[in-house]
């Protein structure tokens, strides 16, 4: 059984893959990227890693508002 449990900042979340019969650690790891990919562990522990100020956080989101409007314009203007 493979897992990877996260316990500071409050948050706990448990990505779990059991190694069923006959199958290779190969296989198994690459079940367990994907599972903690998909469940965006890594984004999170990489997100609560350090402190960001509020004033940071806030110029942050908006810069990643900017570059999604900016994105969906280029989309717009592709079609």
């Amino acid at each position: 059984m493979l897992g990877l449990l996260i316990t500071d900042w409050g948050c706990s979340e448990l990505a779990e893959v059991r190694i069923q019969e006959g199958e290779s650690i190969e296989n198994a790891l690459r079940r367990f990227k994907r599972k903690v990919q998909q469940e965006d562990i890594i984004k999170e522990v990489k997100k609560h890693s350090f402190y960001l100020k509020p004033g940071e956080k806030k110029r942050i989101k908006q810069a990643l508002a900017r570059k999604r409007s900016r994105k969906k314009v280029r989309r717009v203007v592709e079609d």
